[in-house]
């Protein structure tokens, strides 16, 4: 797991956030577990996420990738040797061998970064086509598409290029939900330390606000404790009112999610995003461990999803079923003709922040 610097404001404890987008309950995945245990099969998404994640710990750079083949409920394994197969059927995952290891296309990805890191860019390893996908938005110049497609082609078939309609931007704007004077986002999860209650959002949504209400020209809720963006997109802000802090999620049709389970997501998982601009839309996992270059700078280790977002909607929870998976970072598109969007990783914010859902 990467490490950032975490700007902070005081000492940093955790917390719970706003009634109106709700949080959820901390309950990690056990990293000590053998391979295959308590993992069924036929498995669902979140016992695959779970199963990705030892072998990786397990396994390393052995492996190439892995995905969840919803059809099939299973864990597959990207390999480059039969050895590693043996091991990956061992465990409960079924391997397929590829042509690139995961160290080619970290050394791709590497090229990328040293020689492509354009605003308006993106890239992620795709495990389904065993390449790393880059994206150029609208924004980038003909130009830079011309060095990008110069970097990508020296790549050979480990990587490959396409256009996207929109701009990748990070998702903030006015309007109601979670406000600060320079600022609306939605808030994530709620969150606790020490038995204290915080909410977690959007580093780029707490750099540039420092008290938050729950309406717009409100009074205080919450103060900004930390934040870490650009290279992460999360942020910790402690709760000064006395409200309520639920663990769970606003479905915006006057029900909730409750979240109880905090998990790591997986490639063609279904998930549900929850946001103040535009309500809750689903879709599916395409990549993790994603790179995405804003005009404001780097995000790195990031998952991408096929899910629809707009400004207003940064910070809010990425979630399936009761388990807790991201804060919405950005993306491109909208939700009426179609978008994607990132999503920084839970787990990192949580272990960072040192904090737990509740």
């Amino acid at each position: 797991m990467k490490r950032r610097s975490v700007r902070t404001r005081g000492a940093v404890t955790a917390g719970a956030g706003l009634v109106m987008l709700a949080a959820a309950a901390l309950a990690l995945p056990s990293a000590s577990a053998a391979p295959g245990d308590d993992i069924p099969d036929p498995m669902t998404a979140v016992n695959a996420g779970q199963l990705a994640t030892t072998l990786d710990d397990d396994l390393g750079s052995a492996t190439a990738g892995s995905y969840y083949d919803p059809q099939e409920r299973a864990l597959v394994v990207n390999v480059t040797d039969e050895e590693t197969a043996d091991r990956v059927r061992e465990a409960g995952g079924r391997p397929r061998v590829v042509k690139h290891s995961l160290a080619s296309l970290d050394e791709a990805r590497a090229t990328l970064k040293d020689q492509a890191a354009i605003p308006g860019t993106a890239w992620a390893m795709d495990p389904r086509t065993n390449q790393v996908v880059v994206t150029a938005d609208s924004s980038v110049t003909a130009e830079n598409m011309r060095r990008l497609d110069t970097v990508v082609s020296s790549l050979g078939d480990r990587a490959t290029v396409r256009r996207s309609a929109g701009t990748l931007r990070p998702l903030i704007a006015g309007g109601d939900a979670i406000w600060g004077a320079q600022a609306r986002c939605s808030l994530g999860f709620n969150v606790l330390q020490d038995g204290e209650p915080y909410f977690l959002t959007a580093g780029h949504c707490t750099q540039l606000v420092e008290s938050w209400s729950d309406a717009r020209g409100g009074s205080e809720v919450a103060l900004t404790e930390a934040s870490s963006f650009p290279g992460d997109d999360y942020g910790l802000a402690r709760y000064t009112a006395d409200i309520a802090h639920p663990s769970a999620v606003n479905l915006y049709n006057g029900g909730v999610q409750e979240i109880s389970e905090v998990g790591t997501a997986i490639v063609g998982q279904q998930v549900r995003r929850s946001g103040s601009t535009t309500g809750l839309h689903e879709g599916v996992v395409t990549a993790v461990n994603a790179t995405v270059n804003y005009a404001e700078g780097t995000v790195e280790g990031l998952i991408a999803t096929t899910v629809c977002a707009e400004a207003g909607d940064s910070g809010g929870p990425l979630f399936a079923g009761n388990t807790g998976l991201g804060l919405t970072s950005g993306g491109s598109g909208d939700c009426t003709s179609g978008g994607e969007t990132f999503y920084q990783p839970l787990t990192e914010a949580l272990e960072a922040t040192g904090t737990e859902l509740g």
